[in-house]
């Protein structure tokens, strides 16, 4: 039966029992709304602690040498630093360059010794935007330049090494050759982060002296951190600067964070994971409610169907009637849930839910403190994706009762009463 409109009669149809219709849409709707709230709550966190990650360890994007990886070593240098950061800050998404050394040292003081991690920076590359640690400095003072005499102490360690403000310390480590080499200092500042872990096995050097006392070159140093704007980009630029390195000739090589932190990439792959089963659940749970709501209104309307075919319409043409019913229900559904997202949404990514009754002052995941407060932040993409995902399954879950649909027998459906 052609020159009938689908779309128009699927829409009358829809609303012919509209109790059942706006019940049908009130759960779409809610569910949809968690899926949004989750999926925010997720892409803000993981966000936060890659940042974070990067802040505190070497960057987004690290360019060290090949071996360094595997096995960590003082021997194991970038050359021609220089050229490789103005090299790196070319790129449009990066958006500063930082130069550090680290590796493992001994503090001493007259009365204790210990063991402990050292970062090595120029003071005039970073803020504690590259290196987060700068924003937990309790007493004291940052460096005034990279040959600064001065040395920063994690709080704990400065507690057991006796060590406060003034007070000389030796540092001793293993230099490019392999040999012991010591040097001392003055504590200039006390770090407190929060982390036990951290506060007892940290401290700070200014660039140039630990380049001195390492006998590295004046161009050469540990690692090169590279921070970029968005995080997600890290993998393309990584890849982007191994080129170059390439161009150039370097034996050095980009590794995005996910190779230099696996931990917190493994963290990050395996709570994603969780998200998106409860996102399945809930895709679960909207498909079997249209399916029901469908089935029970194709049921109910088989005389009617019966009739239909009898008169001319096509089975093609009862089973694109369901489907444009079922599409329907999928965008009044969206639109639905727009409309009761959009409060919960603006609240939570502007106030946030403070959880600090439950973590105190914050929660450390794999080395890295977040804040108790926590906000949703979804990623356009991840939005786009659920509305697509949500009609595709609303459609499914309309092909059973649409083919049902189709095949009913016309002399048999017109005796139902």
């Amino acid at each position: 039966m052609g020159g009938v409109n689908l779309a128009t009669l699927a829409w009358r149809n829809l609303w012919r029992n509209r109790r059942r219709t706006i019940i049908t849409l009130s759960g779409y709707a809610f569910g949809v709304m968690l899926a949004v709230i989750f999926i925010g709550l997720g892409d803000d966190s993981y966000g936060k602690m890659i940042d974070m990650a990067a802040r505190n360890g070497a960057g987004h994007v690290t360019i060290q040498h090949a071996e360094y990886l595997d096995t960590p070593s003082l021997k194991k240098t970038v050359d021609d630093v220089t050229r490789l950061r103005a090299r790196a800050q070319e790129a449009e998404e990066v958006v500063t360059v930082t130069t550090r050394i680290t590796g493992p040292a001994m503090l001493a003081t007259a009365r204790k010794s210990y063991g402990a991690f050292f970062v090595a920076l120029d003071p005039a590359q970073e803020t504690p935007e590259t290196f987060g640690l700068l924003s937990s400095l309790r007493e004291g003072a940052l460096f005034t330049g990279a040959d600064d005499e001065g040395v920063i102490l994690g709080a704990t360690l400065a507690e057991n090494l006796h060590a406060g403000l003034g007070r000389k310390v030796v540092y001793t480590m293993t230099d490019k050759s392999g040999e012991m080499t010591s040097g001392m200092a003055r504590v200039s500042g006390i770090i407190e982060t929060g982390d036990d872990g951290l506060d007892a096995a940290f401290f700070m050097l200014p660039l140039g002296r630990a380049r001195a006392q390492l006998g590295y070159g004046a161009d050469e140093a540990g690692q090169i951190a590279v921070f970029v704007g968005e995080q997600r980009g890290s993998e393309a630029i990584a890849a982007a600067l191994q080129r170059s390195l390439d161009e150039l000739g370097s034996p050095a090589v980009a590794l995005p964070w996910t190779q230099t932190q696996p931990e917190i990439a493994s963290f990050v792959a395996i709570d994603e994971g969780g998200n998106l089963f409860f996102q399945f659940v809930i895709m679960l749970l909207l498909a079997a409610g249209i399916f029901n709501s469908l089935f029970v209104s194709v049921m109910e309307r088989l005389r009617e169907f019966g009739i239909m075919l009898a008169v001319g319409f096509r089975p093609a043409q009862i089973f694109g009637l369901v489907m444009w019913e079922s599409l329907w229900l999928a965008l009044v559904g969206l639109a639905a849930a727009g409309l009761i997202t959009a409060g919960p949404y603006y609240y939570l990514s502007t106030a946030g839910v403070d959880m600090s009754g439950m973590v105190g002052d914050g929660y450390n995941i794999s080395g890295v403190t977040l804040s108790p407060v926590m906000y949703v932040n979804i990623y356009p993409e991840k939005l786009i994706y659920i509305a697509v995902i949500v009609i595709v399954v609303t459609l499914l879950a309309g092909l059973y009762p649409a083919w049902k649909a189709g095949r009913v027998a016309p002399v048999e459906s017109i005796k139902l009463v």
